[in-house]
């Protein structure tokens, strides 16, 4: 079953720039997807058309009744709360749970991206790592079937990099609907069901992820991790 269909999709901003040309694809429910590309190749533009803050000039997105949740590389600008308490109850509470619904809720979402014991802690305060947790926990509380994660690793040290690798690791297992956009795929590209490359606004490749390494992804100014690594199964910093 579906849980996201893109048909011919373009954007086009009013300087006639165009940052998507005629891109099409579909996920999976359950699916793990890593859409990866360099600077300027339209990967943000089409984060934004999926999670609903922009749309296409032309072209249909589907979600098929599916929500999308996004975590931004700015983990900070989606602090809402003094406390992570507060902050996943800040979205929570736009559901109309009771209290003692709220709570649960609140809770066992913090439970699962290994947070509840700071629940109480200044929001600010926690590392890279522990604050897109934060944010993947506010979109647990709210119940969004799809996932976006917006370079998820980026100014993270060794710990945050394994913290986020942990919690989409575990994700996937859970059978979320998960969309990575990166360009370090030597971090996350084994937990990959399907691995795309955007370049100048277009797909150049949509495939497996082992069909994607025997690519040359130099040219469109992507790294072959496997220069690094000996096989596809190494690609996770775990």
């Amino acid at each position: 079953m579906k849980a996201l269909e893109i048909k011919n999709v373009s954007k086009i901003f009013p300087d006639k720039t165009k940052a998507l040309e005629n891109i099409s694809f579909s996920i999976e429910q359950g699916e793990f997807c890593v859409i990866a590309g360099s600077n300027g190749s339209g990967k943000s533009v089409l984060m934004s058309l999926i999670a609903g803050l922009d749309e296409p000039t032309i072209g249909t997105i589907d979600l098929f009744g599916n929500s999308a949740g996004l975590v931004f590389q700015d983990a900070d600008s989606q602090i809402l709360g003094e406390t992570p308490e507060e902050d996943v109850s800040f979205g929570a509470k736009n559901y109309g749970l009771k209290k003692v619904e709220l709570k649960q809720c609140v809770e066992s979402s913090l439970e699962q991206v290994r947070l509840l014991h700071k629940k109480n802690a200044y929001a600010r305060s926690l590392s890279g790592g522990e604050k897109r947790r934060l944010a993947v926990a506010g979109i647990l509380a709210i119940n969004r079937s799809v996932i976006i994660f917006d370079e998820p690793f980026a100014n993270l040290d060794w710990p945050g990099v394994k913290q986020v690798c942990i919690i989409l690791k575990k994700l996937k297992e859970e059978k979320k609907t998960i969309i990575v956009l990166t360009h370090e795929l030597e971090k996350i590209l084994a937990l990959a069901d399907r691995f795309i490359v955007l370049d100048k606004g277009k797909i150049r490749f949509n495939g497996s992820p082992q069909d994607g390494l025997s690519q040359n992804l130099e040219q469109w100014s992507i790294k072959n991790p496997i220069a690094q690594y000996s096989s596809l199964k190494d690609l996770l910093w775990l």
